[in-house]
């Protein structure tokens, strides 16, 4: 549509006139467009904007050049890795004709010489008749470009009425399914991103200009300051158990909860609270029948069940062990070397933890979510406006570990007893058994039959993590988070089994996180509003409550050797009454290896103060509509809540259970990784002021708390 008529040198007075009464009585649209919070979001390449209506369309209008400042260099300070407050401009637009609902927004990007990405957060237009529109955009524009924006209501493809959006719809589609597309890193396990580097990615799901270097950055750092103070250069055994406290002494601030398992590791009572509580609390479960090969007689254990009791009650785990000569039940009642050694022989869980219930069902079932979610989902979709917050950086965390962690060569293969080969083989046997039960937490509690287990933390704290993201509060006066959000949208059953997309999303999982196994129960359609529901609070649980509660524990019972050795390299003694200290410090890995395992630790449970996006946070405003909002309001009322019932319940624990504390907790799963900067920065302070090795100490006081008041 063209602009108002532009007027020569020897324009009448009557001509002027005419030409100020037309733009006096054009239809005016006020538009305000706004960078994002990011270093570096800002540009100084030409914008221009596009406003489409459901009657027409406005012509392209130039912003400004230089828009939107933020590109010129940082001082190196932790500041220069905070967001930035985002920046606006303001401009009036007047068009010949009313536009009619302005439903899609057009950004240009264009330059002359240098390119300077730009990052948009929104754009708002206020029309004539004072209707304020939003369009959430919240990404980057690389290049010469056009992005196109719908404006921000959430819609189904049933939704858009008009042709140019179902277009739109289409387009976006194609786009992202040509930018995310699928392959097998390994055959038999979940599908990933086909990318050959965390250079492929688009920019819209790396890390910032400074994220991007903290996952290679803190491998770096600490194996370095561990190659300072000598660790990494002893390929020797443990000289005591002392020298083994000695790796953590030197991670100020992060030692109190080591220091508790260092002085408590021994006690049977510790040994079984770690199965409750500890970094892997989902394998145990009920036992109800004792398996035929299980060779502990009732009268070996007698003594130790107390009176009241016995094994038949009991049930305890099963053992594929033959007793003989030379294969020992070890007991309780044995000397206290022999007793020690088996238990610490459970390190099967070590595996168990860092090769199925961490990576498996968290970072590899979240990489999933995320590809499907970006795949079959437009940005208008609700669901992606729902999930979108809890995949940030997943994409670019999992492609890392891939770099670093698991191939041949790498942390978990020299650190730990399994090979490459044990590996692929344990992830692709655990996929088989992975199950919808499994990752939906009340079927999982009620299957395992712990329902009623005392002194479970990790399933006290997760329900009512659940209950928040799913269920319904009569307390609210209506619908909760996840249940609120999917009736908002679809009301009855039939807009769900009717929503194209949505189903499109469900088959992707199945088939590519699940590879099209009807044994695993996961679903390949969703035919009501319930089962929606609990897929959603499924997917949000895993990213947000799952993986923090087997993560960030992993440093604070992984860092004193003995309590959780990534391996053993001699067999068990094949009698009894023989072992000693030696026998202890010979299987347990050696000095280097386990600098090489702590460091591994430390980046994947290292929590820093200043928590950027808790849980419940949507710090992108992609929701337009008011009802959502109310909704997150009353989604983050309850995790107050709970976080208050945690503190509480901690206030006089010797030892506190704290990883799913929501001050400790974040909204996706590598979402800490951003903040690790800040540990970097003070370490590099510390290690140039020291003037030895002997005073150059990790400091983290002030950003982790004091889980342990015995500790301290």
């Amino acid at each position: 549509m063209a602009n108002a008529p532009s007027l020569g040198p020897m324009a009448t007075p009557g001509a002027i006139a005419w030409c100020v009464l037309v733009q006096l009585t054009m239809p005016v649209y006020k538009v305000t467009v706004a960078t994002g919070d990011i270093l570096k979001g800002g540009t100084n390449n030409s914008i221009s904007i596009t406003l489409v209506g459901s009657r027409g369309e406005r012509c392209r209008t130039t912003i400004n050049y230089w828009f939107l400042p933020g590109t010129g260099s940082c001082p190196p300070t932790p500041s220069r890795f905070l967001p930035t407050p985002h920046q606006e401009k303001d401009m009036t637009m007047r068009c010949e004709q009313d536009l009619g609902r302005i439903v899609l927004i057009r950004l240009h990007k264009w330059r002359l010489f240098l390119e300077d990405a730009w990052v948009c957060r929104d754009i708002r237009v206020m029309g004539p008749d004072g209707t304020l529109y939003r369009f959430p955009c919240y990404q980057w524009l690389e290049g010469v470009t056009t992005a196109e924006v719908q404006e921000g209501s959430g819609k189904k493809l049933v939704d858009d009425e008009l042709e140019i959006l179902k277009q739109h719809r289409q387009h976006e589609l194609k786009a992202q399914q040509e930018a995310y597309q699928w392959k097998s890193f390994i055959e038999v396990w979940p599908r990933c991103l086909n990318v050959g580097s965390i250079l492929e990615l688009d920019s819209n799901v790396q890390f910032s200009c400074v994220r991007a270097t903290n996952f290679t950055g803190v491998l770096i750092f600490q194996g370095a300051f561990h190659l300072l103070a000598g660790f990494l250069l002893r390929p020797t055994f443990w000289k005591s158990l002392d020298d083994m406290r000695s790796i953590f002494s030197w991670t100020r601030g992060r030692e109190i909860v080591p220091e508790y398992v260092a002085r408590h590791w021994r006690e049977d009572d510790f040994f079984s609270y770690q199965f409750f509580n500890g970094n892997n609390p989902i394998i145990i479960q009920h036992c109800v029948v004792l398996p035929a090969k299980f060779p502990v007689m009732p009268e070996m254990v007698a003594s130790s069940l107390g009176g009241g009791t016995n094994l038949g009650k009991e049930m305890q785990e099963v053992l594929s062990q033959t007793l003989g000569p030379t294969s020992p039940i070890f007991l309780r009642s044995d000397a206290e070397w022999d007793w020690l050694l088996a238990k610490t022989w459970r390190n099967a869980d070590f595996y168990s933890h860092q090769l199925l219930t961490h990576p498996l069902r968290t970072h590899l079932f979240g990489e999933v979510f995320a590809i499907t979610t970006l795949r079959q989902l437009p940005t208008c979709h609700p669901l992606f406006k729902l999930l979108v917050p809890h995949f940030h950086f997943t994409l670019y965390i999992n492609m890392l570990a891939q770099s670093v962690l698991i191939n041949p060569g790498d942390i978990i293969d020299k650190g730990s007893g399994v090979t490459c080969e044990g590996m692929l083989l344990i992830v692709q046997q655990g996929l088989e058994k992975a199950t919808y039960t499994s990752l939906c937490l009340p079927d999982d509690i009620w299957h395992r039959g712990v329902v009623h287990l005392p002194s479970y933390r990790y399933r006290d704290d997760a329900m009512s993590l659940w209950e928040a993201i799913e269920r319904w509060h009569k307390g609210l006066g209506g619908s909760c988070f996840m249940s609120g959000i999917v009736a908002f949208y679809y009301g009855e059953d039939v807009a769900v089994s009717g929503d194209a997309a949505l189903q499109a999303w469900v088959v992707d999982i199945f088939t590519n996180g699940f590879l099209g196994r009807t044994s695993s129960g996961i679903p390949s359609s969703l035919r009501t509003v319930a089962e929606l529901s609990k897929f959603l609070t499924m997917v949000v649980f895993t990213c947000l409550a799952q993986y923090a509660a087997i993560n960030n524990g992993q440093y604070d019972l992984g860092a004193f050797l003995p309590n959780a050795p990534s391996s053993m390299c001699h067999p068990l003694p094949a009698e009894k009454g023989k072992a000693f200290l030696q026998h202890f410090l010979n299987p347990v890995p050696e000095v280097d290896t386990t600098a090489n395992i702590l460091v591994a630790l430390i980046l994947l449970s290292s929590r820093l103060s200043g928590v950027v996006n808790a849980p419940g946070t949507y710090l992108e405003q992609r929701f337009t509509e008011v009802e959502p909002h109310w909704l997150i309001r009353a989604f983050q009322g309850q995790l107050e809540e709970i976080r208050d019932r945690i503190e509480e319940r901690n206030h006089w624990a010797k030892l506190r259970y704290n990883y799913m504390n929501l001050l400790e907790t974040e909204n996706s799963i590598p979402e800490h990784l951003q903040k690790h900067f800040g540990f970097f920065w003070r370490l590099g302070n510390s290690l140039a002021a020291a003037p030895n090795s002997s005073e150059r100490q990790l400091n983290f006081a002030g950003s982790t708390p004091d889980y342990s008041r015995e500790a301290t």
